[in-house]
């Protein structure tokens, strides 16, 4: 019996996530990378994304389900939790199920034993480049897969809300001046640890969007005070000495506590600057994560240049750069983000708006203008 999904969207992605699921295993696999996932069929992709949807718009006890699935079979997970019985693989059951699985980090485990889909429980870890499905919120689904180095924020692969469909464009990476954040968002670089400063400035992005009051968050290089030229003085909530709360714990990682102690001290350290950036004004970081400021309101440098275009870049298919006046990107923190690069240049500036949008800013000396890389699709 051919399944046909009532969820148009699951036919119109399938194929093409299938083929990207393929296409990196593959070579994970002739670089000799060991515990990768099976790349599962477009059918079954069809088939997880259709449940998965109609599931979202369900409710249990009042509240919408917010699950996370796994294709995987139950020998490919580390000490899984395993049903019994399997389960029937549908929207109700997944309802269901909601209300236990719905925190972090963990998945519902489902395989296709020749005569379709089932549940056969629960895992906190899965292997690399494994298939996964996030339900955020009603109708609005994420696929992804783990990173292969196992470290940080998973790789999305693709957003769909509804009738629309936003596939992540990987190849962005490869466009002149991207910046580091951007490019590891993207699978095309690796952090080398938890520690990375790369992998701290995503953790951050991820906080800032989280707490929904929208911010800006500045990072300065630490050898200069150039950034000062660029912020009304006095500033509020300057910090004197600066904190370096995060800088000391990303410095001494692995030297004294243990690496599950380590991480959450790290994501307290983390939330605990993400959250000022919900004040209004700028929060002003170092390139090693010294705080410096916080609600600091921006202004052109005495010798700077008022900020006229800049390139606008989505790394989703279709999202080529287009040229806009910055007012155009958002409103006044992607103004004020924008004309702080101009003055700037080796600084970057993340942005968060309160509808979930968030914009990277830096300079390209390729092309001599401020870009801005908008990457809300990649942090979902």
């Amino acid at each position: 019996m051919v399944y046909e999904s009532t969820y148009q969207a699951a036919k119109k992605v399938a194929i093409t996530v299938e083929t990207h699921f393929l296409q990196h295993i593959d070579k994970a696999e002739a670089t000799g990378e060991k515990s990768l996932a099976t790349a599962p069929a477009a059918l079954v992709i069809e088939q997880i994304i259709d449940a998965a949807f109609w599931a979202s718009l369900r409710k249990e006890e009042g509240h919408s389900p917010k699950i996370s699935i796994a294709y995987l079979a139950p020998m490919q997970a580390e000490k899984p939790l395993l049903f019994e019985q399997q389960l029937s693989f549908s929207p109700a059951l997944l309802t269901k199920l909601a209300p236990g699985v719905e925190r972090a980090g963990i998945h519902i485990g489902v395989w296709d034993d020749g005569d379709g889909l089932y549940i056969w429980g629960t895992t906190l870890t899965i292997p690399n480049l494994c298939f996964v499905l996030d339900v955020p919120e009603p109708g609005l689904l994420v696929i992804k897969h783990r990173r292969t180095y196992g470290l940080g924020k998973y790789t999305n692969v693709a957003v769909l809300k509804g009738d629309e469909i936003r596939i992540v464009d990987e190849y962005s990476a490869t466009l002149t001046d991207c910046p580091a954040i951007v490019t590891s968002l993207l699978g095309y670089s690796s952090p080398a640890s938890w520690n990375d400063s790369v992998n701290v400035l995503i953790q951050m992005a991820v906080s800032m969007r989280a707490h929904g009051h929208g911010g800006s968050l500045l990072v300065v290089p630490t050898e200069t005070d150039a950034w000062r030229q660029s912020i009304i003085h006095p500033m509020q909530y300057a910090i004197k000495p600066t904190f370096s709360g995060l800088a000391e714990l990303v410095l001494n990682a692995g030297k004294e506590q243990s690496d599950i102690f380590w991480k959450s001290a790290l994501t307290r350290e983390v939330e605990n600057i993400g959250g000022l950036t919900a004040i209004d004004g700028a929060t002003v970081i170092t390139d090693k994560h010294e705080l410096l400021a916080f609600g600091t309101k921006i202004s052109m440098r005495e010798t700077g240049s008022r900020v006229k275009q800049m390139s606008l870049i989505s790394p989703i298919v279709g999202g080529e750069a287009v040229i806009i006046h910055p007012a155009q990107s958002g409103g006044t923190r992607h103004l004020s983000a924008a004309q702080f690069i101009n003055d700037q240049h080796n600084a970057i500036a993340l942005v968060a708006s309160q509808d979930g949008q968030f914009t990277i800013f830096n300079w390209s000396n390729y092309h001599n203008m401020v870009q801005a890389y908008r990457i809300d699709t990649l942090l979902l």
